[in-house]
């Protein structure tokens, strides 16, 4: 739990993003590639619920972010960037994001999960059922696979777990099978 201990030291034992002091979790920014601190933060349950489903967002809990976009840690600034992105219908938030600077790498960052385009600018990926994939899910291989650049078959039925998405590409997704990281289309994967 070291990493949990430098999170507290860093934010003081408060949430990163509204500063409350109960119920505080890590929260690894995605698409996470290096995890630790610099990929991570500490947050409330109000926080990483309204994160995670954001049909329950509250947008004055918010308003907070006013303070929080300020943090010189990239993980709180990406979050920032894409919870003020997500509301910047409501007026107050797209004020913030004028006046927000991330550098070219955390502006990406904070881009990768498609957060601050229109609905119809994203790139959605899925499976051969229809169902929609995210960064992290697991699916299983619905065909035998030749591996190209190897002699490699991945097989049917293969499991692969905590994918991640090719943001330019709706039918391509990346993941681990066995120690070797390959490209897999949509459409030879379905989620579980």
């Amino acid at each position: 739990m070291a990493l949990l201990e430098d999170l507290q030291a860093r934010s003081g034992s408060k949430c990163e993003l509204c500063g409350a002091t109960e119920n505080l979790k890590i929260y690894e920014v995605p698409p996470v590639s290096t995890g630790g601190i610099d990929g991570s933060l500490l947050g409330c349950d109000t926080c990483l619920g309204q994160i995670e489903a954001p049909e329950t967002m509250d947008p004055n809990h918010w308003r907070c972010l006013n303070d929080s976009m300020w943090s010189e840690h990239g993980a709180v600034q990406v979050v920032a960037w894409r919870m003020l992105s997500r509301l910047k219908s409501e007026g107050w938030p797209q004020d913030l994001l004028d006046m927000m600077y991330l550098d070219d790498e955390l502006l990406n960052w904070a881009k990768a999960t498609g957060e601050g385009q229109d609905e119809s600018e994203k790139v959605v990926h899925r499976d051969v059922n229809g169902v929609i994939l995210e960064n992290g899910d697991s699916v299983v291989l619905i065909k035998d696979l030749k591996v190209k650049g190897s002699s490699m078959v991945a097989k049917q039925g293969t499991a692969v777990r905590r994918i991640s998405l090719d943001r330019e590409n709706a039918e391509y997704i990346e993941g681990k099978v066995g120690a070797q990281q390959i490209v897999i289309i949509t459409k030879y994967v379905k989620k579980i």
